[in-house]
């Protein structure tokens, strides 16, 4: 499907929402205003068409859907109607991900690698925002708050792992779908405990928000699935990460640089 033709599906599904498109036709991408509210969003309309080529239109009723759920919330946050299910949890974004949204207001961020940052999102069940500076008096919180009610939220997130076994290498996965897989990498415990299991080096990749692996490697072939597994899960994510994957030692997160039959050399030069 060509992005012109998501656009004219996308408006056809949102036509009862009082909403601008102001399409880009050199990016692909679309800025959709909600009149109402004075607010919005922007979309990449080439990464929704090159999905619709493995889903079809299924992926356009998600992207509607989302689009929907996120101009409710906003409504609700306007309104001061804030329901208590919601919550803040953590989100991982790369470095490169844009540090104030499209009204211009700061994103609540820390820094977490050289390859990733933390951002925090406000859950409303069905979709989430990212929290800027501007939101925070409704929400009647500091950024502390906010950051230490995320710190507690991830900890309380289930945590179940699919196991694969590759060359003598064992590799676990977690994909829950809750938008937050990515997350439990900021989940220490977890990352403790994995590391007690866990006999060789300890990787651990979020190439996608919907995606964490983390790596049993026990041999140099390890490496180099690893690598492979990590790129094709970073091209293939809605919201991608990074490609490179972290060693876990010493309760930090080492970003490595992995090339094909060959283990690089970490960032500080050793081995």
């Amino acid at each position: 499907m060509k992005t012109a033709e998501v656009l004219a599906e996308l408006k056809k599904r949102l036509d009862e929402q009082p909403l601008t498109w102001s399409y880009d036709r050199e990016h692909e991408s679309v800025r959709i205003e909600h009149n109402t509210l004075g607010k919005g969003m922007t979309l990449s309309l080439g990464s929704v068409a090159a999905k619709t080529d493995n889903r079809g239109e299924e992926v356009i009723d998600e992207v509607a859907y989302t689009i929907r759920e996120t101009f409710t919330a906003m409504e609700k946050e306007m309104r001061g109607e804030l329901p208590e299910s919601m919550n803040i949890f953590p989100v991982i974004r790369s470095t490169s991900f844009p540090l104030e949204s499209k009204e211009g207001h700061a994103f609540i961020t820390t820094d977490h690698t050289a390859e990733t940052r933390i951002f925090y999102a406000l859950d409303g069940g069905t979709a989430y925002r990212l929290i800027d500076e501007n939101m925070l008096s409704s929400l009647q919180l500091t950024a502390e708050q906010a950051k230490e009610i995320a710190r507690f939220q991830v900890r309380k997130l289930p945590v179940s792992l699919k196991e694969d076994q590759v060359a003598g290498n064992l590799f676990y996965f977690m994909n829950e779908n809750d938008g937050y897989d990515a997350s439990r990498i900021l989940n220490d415990s977890f990352l403790k405990e994995m590391r007690e299991k866990i006999e060789g080096d300890m990787t651990v990749s979020v190439p996608h928000q919907d995606v964490l692996i983390v790596g049993d490697i026990r041999n140099e072939t390890g490496y180099d699935v690893l690598a492979q597994m990590a790129m094709h899960f970073f091209t293939e994510g809605k919201v991608p990460i990074t490609s490179l994957s972290f060693v876990y030692e010493n309760d930090v997160l080492e970003p490595i640089f992995i090339m094909a039959k060959n283990r690089a050399p970490k960032e500080d030069g050793s081995k």
